[in-house]
């Protein structure tokens, strides 16, 4: 989540992994939970959820194309 930016530090994603926040695949994910391509994460901020598909993955990337490793369903 940090290298797509979908959530912008490591130790905030794990927290809201922690927090049971995150699912992939409809499954609660723990912050060692590994992704892969096509994979659906739910990330649940306060009252709104955002759900993204993965469309890529990567070690590292810049701040311009980190919007190309996911696409947002809602």
């Amino acid at each position: 989540m940090k290298v797509s930016r979908l959530i912008k530090r490591r130790t905030v994603a794990n927290e809201a992994c922690d927090a049971g926040r995150v699912t992939v695949n409809d499954k609660p994910a723990k912050a060692s939970t590994n992704v892969k391509v096509g994979d659906i994460i739910a990330i649940g901020f306060g009252t709104k959820t955002v759900t993204v598909r993965v469309l890529n993955i990567m070690d590292t990337t810049k701040k311009d194309e980190a919007k190309d490793l996911f696409e947002y369903l809602s």
